[in-house]
């Protein structure tokens, strides 16, 4: 369960649509509408370190809206204007992404939707000329284009005759009639860059999610599982395929508590290093970093015991592995020596960092150490940052003149027990410190994730709850990336309980340092958030007010409920049909007598991940109980939204509720 929609799986339109009111400098005050915030979607710095490349959305000639997405080049050492490179310039309104420089950086392949809306092809353009070749002609979802070393072909992600967007936070489709397990299985595809000659080359009854080449151009190394995509990620190996062969060789089967992520082949060939550790969704990334022979035999873990979550993986030299990590609420990279374990940490800092929109820490790095990635931080708005890993400078400067609404956001530690804690506090916009303020705690999506200092580009933006006049905590309970793997495992079997006395000690902790009114405390949070924040109301009376987004009132109905039921077992240790009274032990409606908190409920109509009659259960129960109450279904959502007018409704009516409850006396 997670927050944050992942960029390799949504269209550059959708995503445009995520961000259209949310990444301003705020809503609308005195009548002027903002400008909004110039995101940018995804980067890469080319292989030799001298170009860059971006995404970013095209906006309107008032600046007020989003039109189509773009991708720019750039010399890093020119001043000049960036130019576009694109299928056809001309045309408004396309959707160009998922950019990927060839190995001699000539080259850049690209999606984008000319000449079909809804269907984007792959294309290589000159880099030098501009000019554009269009190479698949495909009816289906492509993503994650990547390069032969030898720069002959470009692999990529393919779901032919896709019925929807794929993954598991976009709306599912309806269920009626007799309900078929129809599997569209997402195949590797490799096309010859001369010819545009494309052929699927992965087995027909297997979901790949990444890939990585061999450097002999020979073989690649796969993540991927039977079955259905959404769900089997969490039960997905590491296989090796050669490219003239359709049998995959497993590698490395993960135990029952971890999943895999991020393959990458050694220079050398011999190696191939991935991350593994528990990880509740798809795309959100942390564990220790794992060495296994590219011909198979035991995998070694050559991160045991480091205080922090890796993230992404690069490697620089046969023996050196680059990664980026969660650190203690921040993002950092380090280095480590793949024979001898030595970590050394290089840099970390306050911020969020990522190569992609609402991506995990990660940079794009070029043979000559060179790195870029996308910074921003609760104070900044998102810019490009380019440089030597550590002395890095800003690249871009199109949101400088933007202050945020919101007021300033510090990191704190507490203790619960002998357990260090961290976590973030906001303050009030026009913060005086002789008044006492109201605060809301937010629980964040996961578990397994990380609230980082960020500018707020996502839908549920509770940075908006500062503008507004509140402290906003923002607590890493166990179960968090960035304290290392025993943490991120601290809340096994045990939901609801060691990491709600981790969030409770920490409003204790604000209430004792920070002039919070102890009796003006609200909770809200969505998917993971969402079941916290339902299983707050259940266990205290401390919350005067709550809103519950995408939540789990009954994990015994919700197992057979959602489209990702293989995560809840590393967490719970068996199905629920071998263990109900485990299930049963965390869910909000086994204590629903003990509600009294007024609790706003939301959710999308055609969310999988959290799905929609969990909201209405939890509802239904306290309109019964006599608790005030209301639900708001938004029709088809999935977990996260796209339809801009129902994000804003999400803030609008979260504030007033908290506003009704936190502010009146």
């Amino acid at each position: 369960m997670r927050m944050a929609p992942s960029f390799a799986k949504m269209n550059l339109k959708i995503l445009g649509c995520l961000l259209l009111l949310l990444a301003t400098a705020g809503a609308q005050e005195n009548g002027v509408q903002p400008r909004i915030v110039r995101s940018f979607y995804q980067v890469a710095i080319s292989p030799d370190g001298r170009q860059l490349a971006w995404v970013q959305p095209i906006y309107s000639a008032a600046g007020r809206s989003i039109t189509s997405s773009g991708i720019f080049i750039q010399p890093v050492d020119s001043s000049a204007p960036p130019k576009r490179i694109s299928a056809d310039a001309s045309t408004e309104h396309l959707d160009e992404n998922n950019i990927a420089w060839s190995p001699d950086c000539t080259h850049l392949a690209f999606l984008s939707n000319n000449g079909s809306p809804s269907q984007p092809q792959l294309y290589v353009a000159d880099v030098k000329a501009g000019a554009a070749r269009k190479l698949t002609n495909l009816t289906g979802d492509l993503s994650d284009p990547a390069w032969s070393p030898d720069g002959k072909s470009v692999a990529f992600l393919f779901i032919e005759n896709a019925p929807r967007s794929a993954g598991p936070q976009m709306p599912m489709t309806e269920e009626i009639g007799v309900v078929q397990n129809q599997i569209y299985e997402q195949r590797l595809a490799i096309v010859d860059v001369a010819s545009g000659s494309t052929r699927q080359i992965s087995p027909p009854d297997m979901y790949v999610y990444e890939f990585d080449w061999s450097p002999d151009n020979k073989s690649l190394a796969l993540i991927a599982a039977h079955g259905a995509g959404d769900s089997n990620w969490y039960v997905a190996q590491l296989y090796t395929l050669q490219v003239g062969s359709t049998q995959l060789k497993s590698i490395y089967q993960p135990s029952s508590s971890s999943q895999i992520a991020d393959p990458r082949w050694s220079p050398d060939g011999k190696r191939i290093a991935f991350i593994s550790g528990i990880m509740s969704d798809e795309g959100v990334i942390g564990g220790d970093i794992f060495v296994v022979p590219a011909s198979g035999g035991s995998a070694k873990d050559i991160t045991p015991e480091i205080p922090a979550s890796p993230s992404d993986l690069y490697w620089q030299q046969p023996d050196k592995i680059t990664f980026t990590e969660n650190i203690d609420g921040n993002a950092g990279v380090g280095e480590v020596d793949v024979v001898s374990g030595r970590i050394s940490q290089i840099w970390d800092g306050p911020e969020s960092i990522s190569t992609s929109y609402s991506g995990e820490p990660s940079i794009s790095l070029a043979s000559d150490g060179n790195a870029a990635f996308i910074a921003n931080s609760a104070a900044h708005a998102p810019e490009l940052w380019i440089g030597q890993v550590g002395h890095w400078r800003q690249f871009t400067h199109d949101n400088d003149s933007f202050q945020p609404r919101w007021g300033a956001m510090k990191s704190i530690h507490w203790m619960n027990g002998n357990m260090r804690i961290q976590g973030w506090i906001m303050f009030p916009r026009d913060y005086d410190a002789r008044q006492k303020y109201p605060m809301v705690v937010v629980p964040h999506g996961g578990p397994a994730s990380e609230f980082r200092s960020a500018w707020p580009s996502d839908f549920f933006n509770t940075h908006e709850l500062s503008a507004h006049g509140y402290f906003v905590f923002y607590p890493n309970p166990r179960g968090s990336y960035g304290e290392g793997e025993a943490f991120a495992q601290g809340n096994i079997k045990d939901f609801g309980y060691g990491d709600f006395r981790d969030i409770m000690t920490g409003v204790d902790e604000v209430i004792r340092t920070m002039p919070v009114d102890k009796d003006r405390i609200g909770i809200t949070g969505w998917s993971y958030g969402g079941y916290m924040t339902m299983w707050a109301v259940t266990q205290t009376h401390r919350f005067r007010a709550a809103v519950a987004g995408a939540g789990v009132a009954n994990f015994q109905s919700y197992y057979g409920q959602n489209d990702i039921d293989e995560w809840m077992i590393p967490y719970f240790g068996a199905s629920v049909y071998d263990d109900p009274a485990i299930y049963a032990k965390s869910s909000p409606m086994t204590f629903i007598k003990n509600a009294k908190t007024p609790t706003l409920v939301l959710v999308g109509e055609r969310d999988g991940e959290c799905p929609a009659p969990q909201s209405r259960e939890f509802w239904h129960a306290l309109k019964t109980l006599g608790v005030e109450t209301q639900l708001v279904i938004y029709p088809g959502e999935g977990h996260s939204f796209l339809v801009p007018e129902h994000r804003r409704d999400i803030m609008d009516r979260s504030i007033a509720w908290f506003d009704r409850y936190l502010k009146s006396q």
